[in-house]
């Protein structure tokens, strides 16, 4: 029950840099204490890119067919065939098998996309938002789980991914409204407008270079702040089982007005780990080629950049769960009661008779 309209301002002499760091320290230690939900988002992960993988694999495969052609592309990089390939693709899957997949390209050019607004293709988008309808589910298990601070086993989590899932629906249609305005107009507001009129008459590169990074930081901010609201939005929904979405989103913003630096200080701490997860793909990854144990190490590292990630992202849930409850009321606080197992249908029945 929602029965928290307002938030407490801070305690007297609370110290800002002790309750980021300890939020985010004890953010990481509710992630690395539920393995299972480690591994349950990354098994979603690989289905989720599975069905892609597997037609990719087709087109290949009918592609170069059983040709030396085949084995030149399976032992090193064949650039005329790869163009070939591409060119024949079209607007379909096999589009997207360009340089960029390869190693530290592959973030890069998912950097690119997204602050250029590039528009994805027709198969890519409906795997992407099948994912994010699962992670909708999951968000609310998920959230339960590290809000009070002890295991939930399998029927507490699903049963508050099931409560959960068309409330975070709701706010989901409402986050997608707001995404669509910031990359259907701000975007072209910024780039179209706003930096081609200060480009305009400019002759030195790296001051046109200057201006585009800016572009890049303000539009990025957006994207953090927006993130950041909605974040919170669904941090309260769970922790006081709130049922309005409005309502949430409404508290979400009142809790970030009361403690900005805190959530500043905790979202770009949890960012500077995203980028040092980042920095040690970039030192890893794998280049193009290679075969037998290179080509395993390769699939294994790459992996392995994708369960970090992942780790990062449920840091991210985690920690804001935290510094919410320290600040709202206290560790393990939660308002929604814990899910019990129903009986057996026999017992029941047993029971009744």
């Amino acid at each position: 029950m929602a029965f928290l309209s307002s938030d407490p301002l801070p305690a007297a002499g609370s110290r800002q840099p002790a309750v980021v760091l300890s939020s985010w320290r004890d953010g990481l230690r509710n992630v690395l204490a539920a393995p299972a939900v480690i591994a349950g988002v990354f098994v979603v992960t690989l289905l989720a890119a599975l069905p892609l993988a597997l037609s990719l694999r087709a087109a290949l495969r009918g592609h170069l067919g059983a040709s030396l052609m085949a084995d030149e592309a399976a032992s090193a990089v064949n650039y005329d065939w790869w163009q070939e390939f591409t060119a024949q693709a079209g607007n379909g899957l096999g589009s997207t098998f360009t340089p960029s997949i390869i190693g530290f390209a592959t973030t890069l050019d998912s950097v690119s996309g997204l602050l250029d607004a590039r528009a994805l293709i027709t198969p890519v988008a409906a795997a992407i938002h099948v994912y994010l309808l699962a992670w909708i589910f999951l968000s609310g298990g998920i959230l339960d789980r590290y809000a009070r601070l002890r295991p939930t086993r399998a029927h507490g989590f699903f049963a508050s991914s099931g409560t959960f899932f068309f409330r975070f629906l709701r706010l989901g249609i409402v986050a997608g409204a707001v995404y669509w305005f910031l990359f259907a107009y701000v975007h072209d507001w910024l780039f179209a407008k706003w930096y081609v009129n200060a480009t305009r008459d400019l002759s030195v590169e790296h001051t046109v270079l200057y201006w585009r990074l800016l572009m890049y930081a303000i539009f990025g901010a957006l994207l953090a702040i927006t993130a950041v609201v909605f974040d919170y939005a669904k941090v309260r929904a769970v922790v006081e089982d709130r049922r309005s979405m409005i309502g949430a989103l409404a508290a979400a913003v009142r809790f970030i007005v009361r403690h900005p630096g805190r959530i500043a200080a905790l979202y770009g701490l949890n960012a500077v780990t995203f980028l040092a997860v980042v920095a040690v793909w970039a030192l890893v990854a794998p280049g193009a080629g290679g075969a037998g144990l290179s080509l395993w190490a390769g699939l294994l590292a790459s992996q392995g950049y994708v369960l970090a990630r992942l780790v990062v992202k449920l840091q991210f849930m985690a920690s804001e769960t935290v510094v919410f409850q320290r600040s709202l009321a206290h560790a393990g606080y939660a308002a929604a009661p814990a899910a019990v197992r129903p009986e057996p249908p026999i017992v029941e029945a047993i029971r009744s008779a």
